[in-house]
């Protein structure tokens, strides 16, 4: 059985307790790390990468565009401030959300600032996949804390708890 990635899941929907949340790009592979999950970080770091590049030669054709249009040294500054601002604070959001789950109201209203530094959050992207998929220790943790829960819930007690010594019951006689 295969999904939409063409990755085989972890947890079949015939297996109780938890599934693992799927990854973009990954599926349910980060969790045994089947399913060319190290080809597919490393495309995912390169494309990554990639991409960043080509947003800076963007990047540097609207800076050259401006400096034609000789809008002064001012909105030129200006502007490559802005983006190196917004890049860096794309990329630690990004990095930081990679950890820990970020507050869906917050990240709604840095949408546009995110957008700006898209460079910042690709780089972000390529540094992740150095060591794992982007957000695979947050979702490992829940996932492991999710199957410890289900499997304290769902272990069986040893004897018959009707049969319990109770301290003020029936005495023998």
């Amino acid at each position: 059985m295969s999904d939409e990635t063409g990755t085989t899941p972890a947890s079949t929907p015939s297996t109780p307790g938890p599934r693992p949340e799927e990854i973009r790009f990954f599926g349910t592979t980060w969790v045994d790390h089947t399913g060319h999950y190290g080809l597919r970080r490393a495309g995912v770091g390169i494309g990554a990468l990639v991409l960043a590049v080509a947003g800076c030669f963007v990047l540097r054709f609207a800076y050259q565009g401006l400096a034609m249009a000789d809008v002064g040294s001012f909105v030129n500054v200006l502007l490559v401030a802005a983006f190196a601002i917004c890049s860096a604070l794309g990329f630690s959001r990004t990095w930081a959300g990679f950890s820990e789950r970020p507050d869906p109201e917050k990240q709604a209203s840095l949408r546009g600032f995110l957008a700006i530094g898209f460079v910042g959050v690709l780089v972000a992207y390529a540094v992740r996949c150095v060591t794992e998929a982007p957000g695979e220790k947050l979702r490992r943790g829940e996932y492991e804390t999710a199957r410890e829960q289900y499997l304290r819930r769902t272990t069986r007690r040893t004897g018959n708890p009707a049969r319990k010594k109770s301290g003020g019951g029936r005495r023998k006689a």
